[in-house]
């Protein structure tokens, strides 16, 4: 019986490749737990795994399932063997490592049996494991070390600027290294103050800017951008008050303000101007009459936007007050969105009065930025969250509450409101991507902490404002300590709500994390009216997340995908713009592009010729080019082929209203580049370009991964816009989150 031994060998090839990768990447060592199953790793398991291996302690586990062979040795190959009972032919061990012995002993416990048997490596009475090398053992013993505590994630903030006292103490709870200086070395994740060009060297990681988003929420293209969405979807875009777009639209202003008071001579509208490029409250005023614009600066005209005041705000203790809202776009392809969970409310400090032509010039009664305010008598600075000038969102909601308002609606229009606006300026945002990081070129992913500037009317009907690109993460506010003589002081309530956003927007973009893929999401979200559950969301958390709270940030796209899907029309006009392009990094079409895509889409005939579409490239792109004086690029922008797609549409589908034209054509267009003619003539141009399958599936709409072909793909995005137009609008409804 000396001689006769049981000889385990466990195939965990898994193990060793993680090993491998491990090693070369140079990871650190630490007792740590490590999955290392191909399934996606759960923080609870209700179920035993098959195979432990354990280090240390029985925390510091590896855990694997599959299949083991117990193999006989040969001298036992005719023998019964009583001693060991075998379930099936996979047979589930579990066995242990004390590195702390000499000899590193090994346990093996045959489950089923209650056996226990122990050995030495350099024993033949032991229970060994055998790999096909001894190199490999090592190996994979290395890798188990080296996987045990990850590297930690890189954070340069050498260009954070204003956000960066909110970013160091979110790096610290997250136990990250930060290089407010920067390295040579590419790190993960670059924390940008402005721009995505803060920094034009980087070619790798995560920058918390997307390209073009500055431009995008200029006052303008934001305009520009929800009136082409009103034109399509009047009833779903009117959170958002009707504007002129000055110099250009003047005249227009002043001719429909006129018409107005000529047909009510009691009606005497107050309009709100806004600098185009202009922040923190500068530059803004009321009038009442359009002879009060202040067109002008020096000898150049001045871009603004000229918008319907909101004479009915919802007041709070006599006072006017907004909400900055935090979001998170964590992608554009696919489109993924988050909301913070808490905001803040910035309080007027003036009691608000109806405006009129007396105080239209009192700026701490009619405008709520903090900017403004801050230098009002009246601001009131306080360490509570729900007193003074600046308080949390979930204070008033509370507030608002215990008066009997339905929070779970206010809430839901606000999540609609967020998730209609980012649809709008999405598409421009994919063309200026494009141009940044052209398809093939190696370069960095990008997500964006934007600020959603919302105000509630007295009806509690949210208004959007404005969005900021770049919004204030000081944790701290100015405040006079002597007289003439300012300084910083901590913000209670500013450290409170942007620490948790920053940190937690790390979280989702920590590039180490095992996030289900968005396949595994929820596909398609709920469907169109049905209730939006503000559900706590159970997150997975690695080991040194375990102190973190959960995360303040709840996604909202693609989760309520089925909802808002079919208000994706433009993206894929957007999608159909950057296919015929042409020259990477190109963000306009040129004349050649653009009859490439009238002769593939087969939009000409003997009424509509070739010379017809240069005259129409023409009228469009000139009338363009005079609004955009500041371009540097020649040839038609993704808004003046939207303009020129709707001409077409309506042109070719006379009898439909303008929506239906739209998706009639888009299924035309998307027909004919599918077909395989379209396909070979879009071979034959060489400044044509293929669009990935992944984003057109995306842009589509379409969340079913059955659809593959071109044909069904198009009828369900055509029925799934078809049933949005059955269904009457209901409001939606979730639970307030705080």
């Amino acid at each position: 019986m000396s001689e006769r031994y049981v000889k385990v060998k466990v195939q965990i090839e898994q193990m060793k490749s993680f090993g491998e990768d491990a090693e070369k990447e140079g990871v650190d060592v630490e007792d740590e737990q490590v999955p290392v199953s191909s399934s996606p790793p759960a923080s609870v398991s209700p179920d035993p795994p098959n195979i432990t291996i354990a280090g240390r302690d029985a925390a510091n586990t590896c855990k694997h399932r599959g299949k083991s062979r117990i193999k006989m040795g040969r001298d036992d190959k005719n023998k019964h063997t009583s001693d060991v009972s075998l379930h099936g032919s996979g047979v589930s061990a579990h066995v242990g490592r004390n590195l702390n012995k000499q000899g590193h002993e090994r346990t093996l416990h045959i489950r089923g049996t209650g056996k226990i048997l122990q050995g030495k490596n350099n024993e033949n009475n032991g229970v060994t494991i055998h790999p096909s090398k001894n190199n490999q053992d090592a190996r994979r013993e290395d890798g188990f070390k080296l996987a045990r505590k990850r590297r930690p994630v890189t954070v340069d903030t050498s260009k954070a600027k204003t956000s960066l006292e909110a970013l160091k103490l979110s790096i610290k709870q997250l136990k990250w290294k930060e290089f407010p200086l920067g390295r040579r070395a590419a790190c993960d994740i670059y924390w940008h103050g402005v721009s995505f060009h803060d920094n034009e060297n980087v070619v790798s990681g995560q920058v918390n800017k997307f390209p073009g988003m500055i431009e995008m929420l200029r006052k303008i293209n934001l305009s520009r951008a929800v009136r082409t969405m009103q034109e399509l979807f009047p009833e779903e875009y009117d959170f958002y008050p009707r504007s002129w777009i000055l110099p250009e639209e003047c005249q227009q202003f002043s001719t429909q303000i006129r018409m107005v008071k000529e047909n009510d001579a009691t009606v005497n509208p107050t309009f709100i101007v806004k600098p185009d490029g202009g922040s923190q409250g500068d530059g803004i005023y009321l009038i009442r009459d359009p002879s009060d614009l202040k067109l002008m600066v020096g000898s150049q005209a001045k871009q603004a936007v000229v918008q319907e005041y909101i004479q009915r705000p919802l007041l709070i203790d006599k006072l006017k007050f907004d909400i900055r809202l935090y979001v998170l776009l964590k992608s554009l392809e696919p489109l993924e969105i988050y909301i913070a969970k808490e905001g803040l409310t910035r309080f007027c400090t003036e009691p608000y009065q109806e405006p009129c032509q007396k105080n239209l010039s009192h700026v701490f009664m009619h405008l709520t930025n903090y900017s403004l305010n801050v230098h009002s008598g009246n601001f009131v600075h306080s360490d509570s969250q729900s007193t003074g000038s600046k308080r949390t969102l979930s204070s008033v909601l509370y507030r608002l509450a215990a008066k009997g308002v339905d929070i779970k609606k206010v809430w839901s229009d606000i999540i609609a409101l967020v998730i209609k606006t980012a649809i709008a300026v999405v598409p421009e945002l994919r063309v200026y991507y494009q141009a940044d990081i052209p398809p093939g070129k190696p370069g960095p992913t990008c997500f964006q902490i934007l600020g959603f500037d919302i105000l509630l009317m007295k009806n509690l009907k949210p208004v959007l404002l404005e969005v900021n690109s770049n919004p204030s993460m000081r944790i701290e506010h100015e405040q006079e300590v002597a007289p003439g003589v300012f300084e910083y002081v901590p913000s209670p309530v500013d450290e409170e709500v942007k620490v948790g956003v920053i940190r937690d927007t790390l979280r989702l973009m920590d590039p180490g994390s095992k996030k289900a893929s968005i396949s595994q999401l929820r596909a398609g979200g709920l469907e169109h009216g049905e209730e939006i559950p503000m559900e706590a969301e159970t997150q997975e958390r690695s080991p040194d997340e375990g102190a973190l709270p959960s995360l303040c940030l709840k996604q909202v796209y693609p989760k309520y995908t089925k909802q808002f899907n079919y208000l994706r029309l433009v993206e894929r006009i957007a999608a159909m713009f950057i296919r015929f392009l042409g020259v990477k990094g190109n963000m306009r079409l040129g004349p050649t592009a653009f009859r490439t895509f009238i002769r593939t889409c087969k939009l000409s005939n003997s009424n509509f010729s070739m010379a017809s579409v240069d005259i129409l490239y023409i009228d469009i792109t000139r009338r363009w080019s005079g609004t955009m004086p500041d371009s540097r690029e020649a040839g038609m922008g993704l808004q003046a082929f939207v303009e020129a797609f709707f001409y077409l549409a309506g042109r070719r589908f006379k009898s439909l209203a303008l929506r239906e034209q739209v998706v009639s054509l888009l299924e035309l267009c998307e027909a004919q580049l599918e077909s395989p003619s379209g396909v070979e003539e879009r071979r034959s141009v060489s400044c044509s370009r293929a669009m990935p399958r992944a984003i057109k599936s995306q842009t589509l709409g379409l969340t079913n991964p059955q659809l593959n072909s071109p044909a069904p793909l198009r009828r369900a995005a055509s029925q799934d816009y078809r049933l949005h137009q059955r269904l009457k609008p209901r409001t939606l409804r979730a639970n307030v989150e705080n």
